[in-house]
């Protein structure tokens, strides 16, 4: 098309324009006579040519494509064809009835025409086909294998640094005592530490740690020089610091940091100062080997026995892996245990003796192993640190020691005195 044909009049025989209405309709083109728009005429494209059927006139809406159908020739005829997704299918419509004088009934639906009286059994998308597949079957699944029961940590982990710990103890408590008292004072700090920290991390509560390491090494010192009184004034004194430690932090959450911290300088530093008073008595390093073995080997045999007989949950909400069974199995283990170590170890004891000693061995390590598992679980951790591959933290080791140290020593001063 070139410029000279817009906005011009129209001219027989003028290139680019369709001529006259005296040349007979053409196919596509708009109403001949005088108020036609030469214009309106070349922008306007032609309508598709619909097979078996008349010729068409009319004009397009625009260049979108959206055609608007009208005029005397549409009577009753059935267009064939087909639609699909907006496009025409052999360029027809099809199943579309259209009514005299009106317009073809059809919706536009994407940028085409969609017919809205199709029946939905002539519709089918290829995409129908593609949705919805036919339903594989089911393979066959592999029978899962049997498990075998697991002992839930690092045996050869746990038995070695067991041993390493065993022969550092044995050989500061035979050696120098003083030495010995060393290393509860470590351990105790060691487990403040651990202690404040899952405090802190799980909790929010910021015991004072400075305090509390610093009373810890002092309360047990204290106990070995002065006993039990030295013990008493150094716990109080202990939780005293706590108090004033916190004032020097904004108020906000003192009242349950301080509690926290007192409940730590009686749990961890208190309980183990009954083991540095047993340590005082002439046979004190007999006294504290008879407290270490029954502990270690109630645990073990509770241990032993549950993993391998335990089917009755002792205390499931608490500890699941503990069994009614295991406990039977502390029990006969320790009372064998303490009957043996009060016969051989303890200057005066009587085996009957140890199988009392035995029996409140059991049960104070039991307790003190559901007391720390509650405070895990409370926490939500499992552990209370990792510094001992296998074990977890100091913390996870002292759980049945610390209340079982003045259960032993309360009974041994009853059964052969302070020594």
């Amino acid at each position: 098309m070139n410029d000279s044909s817009w906005g011009a009049p129209p001219h027989a025989g003028q290139a680019g324009y369709w001529g006259p209405a005296d040349q007979g309709p053409v196919p596509g083109a708009g109403p001949a006579g005088p108020a036609y728009d030469a214009q309106e005429a070349q922008q306007t494209r032609p309508m598709p040519i619909v097979p078996d059927g008349p010729a068409h006139g009319g004009d397009q809406d625009d260049d979108r494509g959206a055609a608007r159908l009208s005029g005397p020739l549409f009577r009753d005829e059935n267009v064939r064809g087909g639609v699909h997704d907006g496009a025409v299918h052999g360029g027809a419509v099809q199943g579309a009835g259209v009514h005299d004088g009106g317009a073809l009934d059809a919706g536009v639906h994407d940028g085409g025409v969609r017919p809205q009286n199709v029946r939905q059994d002539q519709v089918r998308t290829h995409t129908s086909r593609d949705q919805n597949p036919e339903p594989m079957p089911d393979a066959p699944q592999p029978a899962p294998a049997p498990q075998k029961k697991s002992a839930g940590r690092d045996l050869s982990a746990a038995i070695g640094v067991g041993v390493g710990l065993g022969a550092v103890i044995i050989a500061s408590l035979f050696i120098v005592k003083a030495v010995f008292v060393g290393v509860i004072a470590v351990a105790v700090v060691v487990g403040l530490w651990e202690l404040t920290s899952r405090l802190q991390e799980r909790k929010e509560i910021r015991a004072p740690l400075v305090p509390l390491a610093v009373g810890g090494a002092a309360m047990v010192v204290a106990g070995y020089v002065r006993g039990a009184e030295g013990a008493w004034v150094a716990m109080a004194l202990t939780a005293l610091a706590v108090l004033v430690w916190r004032m020097t932090e904004p108020p906000e959450g003192y009242l349950k940091d301080v509690t926290a911290g007192v409940f730590a300088a009686f749990y961890v530093p208190f309980l183990a100062t009954f083991v540095a008073m047993m340590l005082t008595a002439d046979d004190g390093p007999w006294r504290v080997l008879t407290f270490l073995l029954l502990t270690v080997v109630s645990d073990t045999g509770a241990y032993a026995v549950g993993w391998r007989f335990g089917k009755h949950k002792l205390a499931p909400r608490i500890s699941p892996g503990k069994t009614r069974e295991g406990l039977f199995g502390a029990v006969a283990f320790a009372m064998v245990a303490g009957a043996l170590c009060t016969q051989f170890l303890i200057d005066d004891g009587a085996w009957w003796q140890g199988l009392l000693l035995g029996l409140a061995v059991a049960a104070s390590a039991t307790l003190g192993d559901l007391g720390e598992s509650m405070i895990k679980r409370d926490l939500g951790i499992k552990d209370m640190g990792t510094l001992l591959p296998g074990h977890g933290g100091i913390m996870d080791r002292l759980d049945s020691l610390l209340p079982t140290a003045p259960v032993v020593w309360l009974l041994l001063v009853l059964f052969v005195g302070a020594g």
